[in-house]
């Protein structure tokens, strides 16, 4: 069967037809005219039928193959419109993009990719998920994951956009029950807000230097099960917390928020993109990959 749907074979035998020569059909496909009789010759030897009448002075197709080439003609025009389509979808977006986040990373960067994505493709839908809960893309329909922090072994695919640093804030009326010369220590004396959306919310390393390491355990006043609810209720001054840079850099800049320990540093996270595992990726994907990439670049410029 495979034999028979060799579509080299079929080029060859429709370009004798519409040459009229083994020779001049050899000129169109750029072999010899021995390949081309030849194939045409394999072919027939596989139908069992003759489809081409040969003599001394001219080609003729016989009854049979002039159906055969009918046939033929539409099946390479069918082969060579799904390869284009293909061939186009591996260099241009089309469709829809499915994209899952977690929430604070997705709401500060993965929102404004998909603004400039649907900006310079408009005719490409999207498909958005932020949520902190890590889904199976595969099970998901997912094209790209994005994940913040560490990642889990799996069988996926990942791609680091990028780091974040985390900050310790609070709001601006707390500063005034900050205790003078304030260290990682006096956390457990302060309303801490306890975000359940990490693996170990209230167990926070603190470094400085090459030597200074200190441990901290807080006990929370307050405890949210997500990020952004933990954020609101320190953003309404109910206690400090602990955020990515990229969540928090506007509210800083803005004195909405007050960055605390500034001389000390937590554990650095990756920021990831993660793939169902394959070899080829979807023009969709890489252009908004591209996309986040860029705004990760801009993200970490002074």
């Amino acid at each position: 069967m495979s034999e028979l749907l060799n579509l080299n074979r079929l080029a060859y035998f429709t370009a004798v037809i519409e040459t009229g020569s083994f020779t001049a059909a050899g000129e169109r496909l750029g072999v010899a005219k021995a390949v081309v009789s030849h194939q045409v010759g394999r072919l027939e030897e596989e139908l069992g039928v003759t489809l081409i009448l040969r003599t001394t002075r001219r080609l003729q197709a016989t009854e049979a193959g002039r159906a055969f080439y009918d046939r033929a003609v539409l099946i390479l025009r069918e082969a060579e419109s799904a390869f284009g389509e293909i061939s186009k979808d591996a260099a241009e977006p089309t469709g829809t993009l499915t994209l899952a986040a977690q929430i604070d990373y997705g709401g500060a960067v993965v929102a404004p990719a998909v603004t400039l994505f649907r900006e310079r493709y408009p005719h490409m839908r999207v498909d958005v998920a932020f949520d902190d809960t890590v889904v199976d893309l595969v099970d998901a329909k997912v094209d790209v994951a994005v994940r913040v922090g560490w990642l889990a072994d799996s069988s996926n695919q990942a791609q680091r956009l990028g780091t974040f640093q985390q900050h310790l804030v609070c709001p601006p009326a707390l500063v005034a029950q900050l205790p003078a010369g304030f260290g990682p220590r006096d956390l457990t004396g302060l309303p801490f807000v306890a975000n359940h959306a990490l693996r170990l919310p209230t167990r926070w390393l603190f470094s400085r230097g090459e030597w200074d390491r200190e441990t901290v355990e807080v006990m929370p006043a307050v405890e949210a099960d997500k990020t952004p609810t933990a954020y609101a209720l320190v953003l309404a001054g109910v206690g400090l917390s602990v955020f990515p840079d990229f969540l928090v850099a506007g509210d800083i800049a803005a004195g909405r928020l007050v960055r605390l320990l500034a001389d000390w540093t937590l554990p650095e996270g990756g920021i990831h993109v993660v793939y169902p595992a394959a070899r080829f990726r979807p023009a969709k994907v890489r252009l908004f990959v591209e996309i986040l990439k860029s705004l990760e670049r801009a993200r970490k410029k002074p």
